[in-house]
């Protein structure tokens, strides 16, 4: 175990199956794919290796099932340099799959998930953790995982959490929403969890203002093309992170990933920000650099010295 980390995710290790066809098919349709791949995703491995990428120190806690897919997850961690002390392989249990179909005219993609083995990390697995990264930074969470351990792991933290609520909860736990230091969203999501409309910048707000009347501190809703809306805990003001446009989008898939796992690397990293606006452009920035390749982690930029880049930097950033 690297005794200094900068981010421990506690969360999933998925392998993706990927379909590349024309068009999102309909319902009962079948349609001619023109070709496949296999990947390695779940949101928490793909948001430890993000933050791996540009350079953090990261630590992975999470569950894997004794087949071949979990072993060769656990020697692709390793070779991106992640620390798997914390990642154990579970005995009559199948490693977590996602079969996921990607647009090729847009982009655009559907997901069916199937967890396997990561149903089974614990509250031990969370005390266990706790107990051997004290020094850890930032700790980020997801709901792919059983929200058990995922509470218990945000109770013991002391340092700066994230929770991305995906999969999203119609009735989220009003803990789950106050325990994170900042509580993450895309907009299907946040509609899900406040039952409001979220569309467009404008009703991101409202969902931001009915989400922390719920609990939560600082919120971000990311909105794709659109940037991403946020509001700090202690702050009044509203922001919009606007982007600039991506010429030819190729995959959208693990984009929000690499918006969380930037964000969670430039919070351990960059002591004194202009703003908490310029490190949620930067994470925008590389989740823009996402989409322009395929794949989920294979498609995430891998940056030296990103945090020091985005401090010379000017990103557009509205008060609505």
């Amino acid at each position: 175990m690297v005794e200094n980390v900068d981010v421990i995710v506690l969360g999933s290790c998925i392998m993706d199956f990927i379909s590349y066809v024309p068009r999102i098919p309909k319902v009962g349709e079948t349609i001619h794919g023109s070709r496949f791949a296999t990947g390695f995703g779940g949101k928490g491995a793909n948001q430890c290796v993000a933050a791996s990428r540009l350079g953090s120190r990261c630590a992975m806690v999470g569950k894997l099932g004794q087949d071949s897919w979990g072993q060769a997850y656990r020697d692709h961690l390793q070779q991106e340099g992640i620390d798997i002390t914390h990642l154990s392989q579970i005995d009559g249990q199948s490693t977590g799959i996602a079969q996921i179909n990607v647009s090729e005219s847009d982009g655009a993609n559907n997901i069916v998930i199937v967890v396997g083995a990561n149903n089974s990390l614990s509250v031990p697995d969370a005390d266990l953790a706790a107990q051997h990264i004290p020094k850890a930074r930032v700790l980020v969470c997801q709901l792919e995982t059983p929200m058990s351990a995922t509470m218990r792991a945000l109770e013991l933290f002391p340092g700066i959490s994230i929770l991305n609520a995906a999969p999203a909860l119609e009735d989220t736990p009003q803990k789950l929403l106050q325990l994170p230091t900042i509580f993450c969203v895309n907009e299907t999501e946040a509609s899900l969890m406040t039952k409001l409309p979220v569309e467009s910048v404008l009703e991101a707000k409202k969902a931001i203002e009915v989400l922390q009347e719920m609990g939560a501190n600082t919120v971000i809703i990311t909105l794709g093309a659109n940037g991403a809306v946020f509001r700090e805990k202690a702050s009044l003001t509203t922001v919009h992170v606007k982007i600039p446009p991506v010429d030819s989008v190729v995959d959208t898939t693990g984009a929000g990933d690499a918006f969380i796992g930037a964000l969670a690397h430039l919070l351990a990293k960059v002591d004194s920000p202009e703003s908490f606006g310029q490190l949620v452009g930067a994470a925008s920035e590389i989740a823009s650099m996402s989409v322009r390749l395929p794949g989920t982690q294979s498609s995430f930029p891998k940056i030296s010295g990103f945090e020091k880049q985005i401090l010379t930097k000017k990103y557009d950033l509205e008060e609505i």
